[in-house]
């Protein structure tokens, strides 16, 4: 896990790892607790308390009615639209909640700790470093190293403000070095031309 002192991702064999631990796992809801929160960055409860009606599968958007920043459509990868489409056939035609839970007042889900800690462990990674909101700081991290601009990553993990984006994109990376690399590599071409 690769860490600037503030915020820790994981890397993508990590993210590997984890899932395969999350598919072989006894708990029917943690794979797709974690796939959704590393291929949306939801924080947990959006995504414990995602129901089946606000999916749309044809838009690839999940609509999160009580988000920390306000009300939002929270935009999913095809991956996981795919993945939501043949999860949704196993559904019982009654069930309201993507995580349901009888012994919860609201219906649904409210902690998947102890599953998550279980599946992290497995997977040879560190439960007091890699948390539930490790997800979220995963998805946001590999968007700003993937090049997506800051205001677009804010859109996508609904924060509020540019200033809570920014802090992923001053993390040391590959990502760093590449696009200086770019710069550099735009002067000297021009220069090469120019001779």
């Amino acid at each position: 896990m690769l860490s600037n002192g503030r915020i820790s991702y994981l890397t993508t064999e990590q993210i590997d790892r984890l899932l395969e631990a999350c598919r072989n796992d006894s708990s029917n809801y943690i794979y797709p607790f974690a796939l959704i929160g590393l291929e949306t960055s939801m924080r947990k409860m959006e995504i414990l308390s995602i129901r089946l009606g606000h999916i749309d599968l044809k838009r690839r958007v999940i609509y999160i009615p009580k988000a920390k920043a306000g009300a939002r459509e929270q935009p999913i990868t095809a991956h996981l639209a795919d993945y939501l489409k043949q999860h949704l056939k196993q559904v019982e035609s009654e069930q309201v909640w993507l995580f349901p839970s009888e012994s919860s007042e609201s219906g649904h889900m409210v902690s998947i700790e102890k599953a998550f800690r279980r599946v992290v462990a497995e997977a040879g990674l560190d439960p007091k470093e890699v948390l539930r909101h490790t997800l979220r700081h995963t998805a946001i991290t590999h968007l700003v190293q993937a090049g997506v601009d800051l205001p677009t990553v804010q859109r996508i993990s609904g924060h509020k403000t540019m200033q809570m984006v920014v802090r992923y994109s001053r993390q040391n990376g590959e990502h760093i070095q590449e696009a200086m690399e770019k710069l550099e590599q735009r002067y000297r071409k021009k220069k090469e031309k120019s001779q």
